[in-house]
C-alpha cells in the first residue's frame, strides 16, 4: 500500500504493508534512525516522536493512523542549524550518555515544553516518566529541560 505522510514538514510517500508501524517506516523507508526501536511495546519511550503535537511511541502506531498528520522527529526539532532549545539544554547539561533513549527523551520533553513553557519538577517528572535510561541520567534530563523552559 502507499501512504502519504507528513514528516519533518516534508511530504513523503511510503509504500509498505498495511501492518506496518510509523517506526518501521521512519527507520526503513525514510532512513530517520534517531528514532530508536526499543521494546516493541510502547513501554520504554525510545520510539517516541510527535504526532500532531503530542508524543507518541512510534512502534505502536500503525502506519495507517499517522497519514496526513504532522510527525515530527527528533531530526525535525532543529531549525536549520539551530538547535532546538531542549537540544541546546541536553547537550549544555550532558544529559545523555549511551544516547540510546537520548531521542525518546529529546520528543517528549519538547511536548512538555510547548504545552507547559515553565514546568515543575512534578510535571516533567510525569512527562519522561515512561522512559527508560539504563544509564542514570534522569537528574541531568530535569535538569536540561528547567534550563530549556528558562
Amino acid at each position: 500500500m502507499r501512504f502519504r505522510l507528513n514528516v519533518n514538514g516534508r511530504q513523503c510517500d511510503v509504500e509498505a504493508p498495511p501492518a506496518t508501524t510509523l517506526l518501521t517506516a521512519l527507520r526503513d523507508e525514510l532512513g530517520l534512525t534517531a528514532t530508536r526501536f526499543g521494546c516493541g511495546l510502547g513501554q520504554c519511550g525510545a520510539c517516541t516522536v510527535l504526532v500532531e503535537g503530542e508524543a507518541i511511541a512510534s512502534c505502536t502506531l500503525p502506519l495507517e493512523d499517522a497519514v496526513e498528520r504532522r510527525v515530527v522527529t527528533v531530526e525535525g526539532l532543529a531549525r536549520g542549524d539551530e538547535l532546538h532549545p531542549i537540544q541546546q539544554a541536553f547537550l549544555d547539561e550532558d544529559a545523555m550518555q549511551c544516547g540510546y533513549c537520548t531521542s525518546g527523551m529529546l520528543i517528549s520533553a519538547a511536548a512538555l515544553l510547548a504545552r507547559t513553557p515553565r514546568p515543575s519538577d512534578e510535571q516533567i517528572r510525569a512527562a519522561l516518566g515512561s522512559h527508560l535510561c539504563r544509564c542514570g541520567v534522569y537528574d541531568r534530563v530535569i535538569r536540561a529541560v528547567k534550563r530549556a523552559s528558562s
